[in-house]
This record gives C-alpha cells, sequence and structure tokens, in this order.
C-alpha cells in the first residue's frame, strides 16, 4: 500500500475538532486502519505515530472540545 503524506489528515481536520481517540477514528473511517503515512522529515508512520508526531510538531491547537489543525502550520509543497 503507498503511503500518504500528513497532509491528507491535516486537511481532513480543518474545520473540526477532535479528541485523540476521534481523531484516530476520523483518520481509519476515511484512510483505513492498515494505512501508513509520511511527512517531510518522516516515513512509514501508522496511525498512532503519526497523531502523537503531529502533536509533537505542534500541528494542532486547542479548542474547548479537543482541538483542530494549525492551519498556519501546514507546509505546501
Amino acid at each position: 500500500m503507498e503511503q500518504l503524506h500528513a497532509h491528507e489528515v491535516l486537511h481532513m481536520m480543518e474545520g473540526n475538532s477532535y479528541s485523540e481517540s476521534s481523531l484516530r477514528a476520523a483518520i481509519i473511517e476515511k484512510f483505513g486502519g492498515q494505512q501508513h503515512f509520511y511527512t517531510c522529515s518522516a516515513e512509514d508512520m501508522d496511525v498512532d505515530t503519526l497523531i502523537e508526531f503531529l502533536k509533537m510538531k505542534g500541528k494542532f491547537m486547542p479548542t474547548e472540545d479537543g482541538f483542530t489543525v494549525d492551519i498556519t502550520k501546514v507546509c505546501n509543497h
């Protein structure tokens, strides 16, 4: 299976608020539980590894009921 760029997940998150568990469920629903992802600096990440990576990289911003994507921190390439 070909890896998807993490941008796919970040753009899916736009305008929505998630908890870690609801984000995990949304990624699996949209892309499948076996899908792996890559970024500019990492590859072959499963869903849980991707969420931790994006959190560590500061890609999320808090909302009243969880977090959403900080679209200003998404690179455009």
